[in-house]
């Protein structure tokens, strides 16, 4: 028996039992006939040696990693033009994993974790595609003519460290585009000691067997839970029904071995009839958990069914009759059944969490439910309402963790959309900051207040911060879309496209109908990559599925500037305009600089901004357009205003307004409906407010002369306001 050092590659044939079915012959004919005349001289070409062939597929031995790399692409660029022309139903199309590691040699056999991990990253390539590990990507990148998108550190099965995987760009114009940095550069000793070649083994697992879809089912299960059925007939408790389906799902995220697709993209099957052929496809899921609860005051009947959709089989079925005191013991056993059926078995740490019951108080459970409906209502009654009714359900359970870490998610959403109307910046900071960490001393491992935190501290410009709460987030709920979600958005601020490119598409995996704020942000890692037609797709879905939110259009505008579609753009920001009507502070060029002012890259923040320039954005709020000539200089704003108040009106409709200034800066802007206190101070030749709202940021903008008959008043514009003003004192 000997070990050495070897890299491998394995493959498989997308949709196998579904060709074979239709057509046994003729689709044996065609799989020899790509062997024959497509995979048998790529092998040959870059030196490969054939180690075995398996029934479902070939091992291969190669004298490089880079000849191995190569092979992989060429195979996958002439099958797309082999398929050219052929039906998507009879397109014979590979996956690809190739990965540098050790193996056993046994005789003529080898096998071992190095080909394990080659099976496994085989199982996350895309049809058509290739997946290969971090150590083949430190030998070949800049070496062959592809480009890389890294897709992070990946828990495989059955290996114990995890193992960095990266996705080939197979266009050629795309070779360099996607500059991914080598994290752990290759020592000479990593390379094996002299004498003892370095071997690429590529498994063509599958090349001669398919399997559907687009992950390996085999190894990684996945399960859609469609939303539970109300048959009580009360509509009113759909709330009730709904958050069953939803703390099932929950329950199941808990599980390290299983991708179960989060909450939005299940419920837009909500009372709409669905084969489960479609909702498999559709959502990319090898099982389907459906049911019905019908409660009856104090009693609930709930039954459940888990479907294997490729056999159609119905794997497990149960029905719960409990009062409603024994609701969570419920849960708990449906999910441990739902485990075993599909055959997991949780760890003691995941078992305990999964049996732990969020409240022992139905009535704050109650209204926690009520609160996680209104809540995804992004209207502003419906954010209200909900965190009205999580303050209810904290007072009934101080010790309500879910409902702590609810109430900061809604929260920071007020906090970082700046919905004013609502709650002002820095209670809305301090509230969410409260009620996370409130939620990790009750439970510490809860992945949603270290995404809430992480994205906090990325908008404080706590870049490093950020970034470990984030990956603390996502190590506790790997499944957890939301967390996925917020590692993109703060990666994408950080300045780390690929690594935010990797977590939102994660996102869009366990989320297709990701929500549109989770969405958008997929939008900018994608225009910020360079990836601008995938870009504009993701956010054109973003504008449909929120498509009274103004601020989404802004961004879609942006994208379409930088894809040379100016007419669309400027259609865009005229909708928005129209939409947001003053409400929110990125309604102007002005606005978006001091909301995105986190970006770590001042080069990002100048792309959006340029292009929203080009779409028509204005420069100030409420249509303000002064004339350049009448501004003043700093030295006559400071004589103007700092000890002095200011009498006048503030757009829109021109509501009395006073700024009183101290000849210390301390100062008080009131209006009919707000009092702030602030600093005031001249910065250059602008005027500058600085408080706790505005994410705590100075607010500076310009003060104008106006041409009045007396003579005597000015114009004083910034992000949050266009004042016009006399010094009455």
């Amino acid at each position: 028996m000997e070990r050495r050092l070897t890299a491998i590659l394995a493959a498989d044939v997308v949709g196998y039992s579904r060709l074979m079915g239709e057509d046994e012959v003729g689709t044996l004919e065609r799989l020899k006939s790509c062997r024959r005349e497509l995979v048998d001289p790529a092998i040959k070409e870059f030196h490969g040696r054939m180690v075995k062939l398996m029934g479902d597929g070939a091992l291969v031995e190669f004298a490089s990693v880079v000849d191995a790399v190569q092979c992989a692409a060429m195979i996958q660029r002439r099958m797309a033009d082999r398929n050219n022309g052929t039906a998507d139903a009879r397109q014979i199309r590979f996956r690809i994993g190739v990965n540098l590691g050790d193996v056993i040699v046994e005789e003529n056999d080898i096998y071992g974790d190095g080909v394990n991990i080659a099976a496994r990253l085989e199982s996350m390539a895309e049809p058509g595609g290739v997946c290969i590990s971090g150590t083949a990507f430190d030998h070949t990148l800049h070496k062959v003519d592809v480009g890389f998108a890294s897709l992070g550190e990946q828990r495989l099965k059955n290996i114990a460290d995890p193992v960095r995987a990266y996705r080939l760009l197979l266009d050629p114009a795309a070779a360099g585009k996607i500059k991914v940095a080598v994290r752990r550069p290759v020592s000479p000793r990593a390379i094996g000691m002299a004498g003892i070649a370095v071997l690429l083994v590529v498994l063509l697992a599958g090349l001669f067997a398919w399997q559907s879809g687009t992950s390996s089912l085999a190894d990684r299960p996945s399960v859609a839970v469609l939303p539970f059925t109300n048959l009580g007939g009360d509509p009113s408790q759909d709330y009730f029904v709904d958050g069953i389906t939803e703390d099932l799902i929950t329950d199941l995220t808990k599980l390290s071995g299983l991708d179960v697709i989060a909450r939005n993209s299940v419920f837009t099957y909500k009372n709409k009839p669905a084969a489960l052929a479609d909702v498999a496809r559709d959502l990319g899921v090898r099982y389907v958990v459906e049911g019905s609860v019908r409660r009856t005051g104090e009693q609930i009947r709930l039954n459940a069914q888990l479907i294997d959709t490729a056999s159609g089989d119905n794997l497990w079925a149960n029905r719960f009759d409990r009062g409603m005191a024994g609701v969570f013991a419920v849960q708990e056993e449906m999910s441990g059944e739902i485990a075993k059926a599909l055959g997991m078995q949780p760890s003691a740490a995941e078992s305990e969490r999964m049996a732990r019951p969020p409240t022992n108080n139905l009535e704050a459970y109650d209204y926690y439910l009520q609160a996680e409906t209104a809540s995804r209502n992004v209207l502003l009654a419906g954010l209200r309402k909900a965190l009205a009714l999580y303050e209810k359900a904290e007072g009934l359970d101080p010790a309500f963790a879910e409902a702590f870490a609810a109430d900061a998610r809604t929260t920071v959403y007020i906090w970082r959309e700046a919905v004013n109307d609502i709650m002002q910046s820095a209670p809305a900071r301090k509230r969410a900051y409260e009620k996370a960490s409130r939620a990790l001393e009750l439970e510490p491992d809860l992945s949603s207040p270290y995404a809430i935190l992480g994205i906090m501290q990325v908008v404080n410009r706590r870049y490093e911060d950020a970034i470990a709460s984030a990956k603390k987030a996502v190590s506790i709920g790997p499944g957890d879309a939301e967390a996925q979600a917020a590692l993109g958005y703060i990666q994408l601020c950080a300045g780390n496209y690929a690594e935010a490119a990797a977590a939102v598409e994660t996102a869009l995996r366990l989320d297709p109908n990701l929500s549109p704020i989770n969405r958008e942000t997929a939008g900018l890692v994608f225009l910020l990559q360079g990836n601008i037609d995938k870009a504009i797709e993701t956010l054109e879905r973003t504008r449909d599925d929120a498509s009274t939110v103004g601020n989404f259009r802004f961004t879609l505008a942006a994208a379409y500037v930088r894809g040379g579609r100016l007419p669309d753009a400027k259609a865009e920001i005229a909708a928005g305009l129209h939409l947001v009507a003053g409400s929110s502070y990125v309604d102007s060029l002005a606005g978006w600089q001091m909301t995105h002012a986190h970006f770590r890259n001042p080069q990002d923040l100048a792309i959006l901004v340029n292009a929203l320039r080009q779409a028509g954005l204005p420069q100030w709020r409420y249509g303000f357009t002064p004339d350049e000539h009448d501004q003043l200089k700093g030295a006559e704003i400071a004589s103007l205003v700092i000890g002095h108040t200011l009498q006048g009106q503030i757009e829109p409709g021109l509501q009395p307004a006073f700024l009183q200034i101290g000849s210390d800066g301390k100062a008080a802007f009131r209006t009919t409906t707000r009092l702030v206190t602030e600093t005031v101070y001249v910065d250059g030749d602008l005027l500058c407010e600085q408080s706790e709202n505005l994410f705590g940021r100075p607010d500076c903008g310009p003060v104008y002369r106006r041409n009045d008959e007396a003579g005597k008043g000015y114009s004083y514009a910034n992000t949050s306001k266009v004042f016009h003003f006399t010094v009455v004192q």
